[in-house]
């Protein structure tokens, strides 16, 4: 994969594939990312989005393929791969009647983290999501959009090496949603990688450094703006999501 180039590797999927019964949802899709990358995952509903974000995270185990973390099979007997991944689907539910703070103080030690450097992080998330009005509420007195960037905390508490968000600013409102991208852009300057979907033409616009489209579990196209650009002979993102969800070659 030449978009590599000399930048070190976080995560490679190798012709993932995975079958229920008869239906095919998703069907050889491999790509690599690296360091400080972020890719945007595009298709339309039903295409396979979600299936592939949890066979990459290691949730689902995949029909055929695989995915290496670090060089290292996420379905392998090591729980090494599977700790360098922060996952956030779109249907995570959190335990009603604790705090989001309580939350993420167990998931924190979940992933090994205690005393004062757990309390730092979650200081740091509280900051960047916005969440200190709210850190000691039971979550079951929350909006719907508090507790989405509590999940997104929650999946983001050990600081992993790749973030795979399953389309986190579905229910947020601009300023939120706002937080949950300059949390990406954050994470891409130290050095992490993202694997995002979304539905929002200028999420992937403002964040994406590649965006890779699926239709019918199949990789239609992948590639930056401007390679889309090119093949589909469109110059706006929401012209080219129809040309490739469309049949497009």
């Amino acid at each position: 994969m030449s978009h590599v180039g000399k930048k070190n590797v976080v995560a490679e999927a190798v012709g993932l594939t995975k079958r229920f019964g008869t239906h095919t949802a998703v069907e050889g899709v491999g790509f690599c990312i690296c360091e400080g990358e972020v890719l945007g995952i595009l298709g339309a509903n039903g295409s396979g989005k979600t299936t592939l974000l949890r066979m990459l995270s290691g949730l689902m185990q995949p029909t055929a393929g695989h995915t290496r973390i670090r060089g290292e099979d996420i379905g392998g007997p090591s729980l090494e791969a599977r700790r360098q991944v922060g996952f956030l689907t779109g249907n995570t539910q959190l335990y009603e009647k604790l705090t989001p703070r309580d939350i993420l103080h167990i998931f924190g030690q979940l992933y090994g983290l205690e005393g004062p450097p757990l309390l730092e992080r979650i200081n740091t998330l509280a900051d960047e999501m916005c969440l200190h009005a709210f850190l000691d509420k039971r979550c079951g007195q929350l909006s719907s959009g508090m507790r989405q960037r509590v999940s997104v905390a929650r999946a983001l508490i050990a600081d992993p090496s790749l973030y795979i968000l399953d389309e986190p600013t579905a229910t947020l409102d601009p300023m939120a949603s706002n937080d949950i991208v300059e949390l990406i852009c954050k994470a891409k300057a130290r050095g992490r990688a993202v694997v995002f979907s979304t539905h929002r033409m200028e999420e992937i616009e403002y964040l994406c450094d590649r965006v890779l489209f699926l239709r019918e579990g199949r990789v239609a196209t992948q590639g930056t703006l401007e390679a889309l650009k090119r093949q589909s002979a469109q110059s706006k993102l929401t012209d080219i999501f129809l040309h490739f969800a469309q049949g497009g070659a």
